[in-house]
This record gives structure tokens, sequence and C-alpha cells, in this order.
């Protein structure tokens, strides 16, 4: 079952069981996917959007949200912190199980070694390898300085 069908399932799920805060998290998200659907389709893209597609846009969120999260509890409106936090929560069962930190630099040694990497140009090529194959399961963010130091 993909991606798109299991968030639908989940939101009829939510709307039986009267679970008001999960749906309205489940309806941003389908929101976020039918938009950059359309965007695709505006650039010439008719067969849709994938899973990996859909996995980047719901780390974005979970990102977003995080970044809330702290904003708020930094300006004491724990109420509204929480709010996000039980976002986070909801989006994550949705996303594949991230990858610990020792996963990760593992990951990113054997990518270095796939794409036969010798210098800090081959930074790309790393990373686009480490996208293809772990959307959705490692932080990008964190992981870029990690190849730039093994490149380096």
């Amino acid at each position: 079952m993909d991606l798109r069908t299991r968030i639908n399932s989940a939101m009829k799920e939510a709307m039986k069981a009267k679970e008001a805060d999960r749906l309205s998290t489940l309806r941003l998200v389908n929101a976020a996917i039918k938009d950059r659907e359309i965007a695709a389709r505006g650039d010439g893209e008719d067969d849709g959007i994938g899973d990996d597609v859909v996995l980047s846009i719901m780390g974005r969120m979970v990102k977003q949200r995080q970044e809330s999260a702290r904003a708020y509890e930094e300006g004491g409106r724990l109420e509204l912190a929480e709010k996000e936090l039980a976002e986070i929560g909801v989006i994550e069962e949705f996303l594949p199980r991230q990858l610990s930190s020792e996963e990760a630099a593992d990951a990113v040694d054997v990518a270095i070694a796939e794409v036969e990497a010798s210098s800090i140009r081959d930074m790309g090529k790393v990373m686009a390898a480490l996208k293809a194959k772990y959307t959705g399961q490692m932080d990008f963010g964190k992981v870029g300085p990690m190849v730039k130091e093994r490149l380096g």
C-alpha cells in the first residue's frame, strides 16, 4: 500500500473515531501533498508524485513543527508547543524509522565507496546517492557536514 493510500485510510479512521486533532494533522499532510502534485502537473509531470516526494514533504513538515515547538517553548506558550509535538507524532507514524548517528555514518561511508568519491567535488554525487536510498530516514542537514568532513 502506498503512502498516500495509508494517509487517506488513516483520515477515514480518524473521522470515524472523531479524533479531531489527528484528522486536522492528516488533512494538512494531504493538502501539502496535493499542492505538490498540482505544482508537478504544472511542470508537465502527469504521472503524479511518488512516495519519495511524499516522504520529503512529510520530513519538511516535521522539521517545521519542531522549530515551531521550540519557539513556543521559549516564548512560554507550552499549550501550543504540545500541539506541535502532537502533530509531529501523527506525521512520524508514516515516516520510516530514522537512522541513528552510527547508522547514518555507516551509510555515508557506503555511499562514498559506491560513487568512488575522492574529493569534496564529489559531495553532490554522495548526497544524491544518500537521498535516493535514505529519503525520510535521515536528516540531510546533519549528514552534509559529515560527508564534507570525510571528503575534505
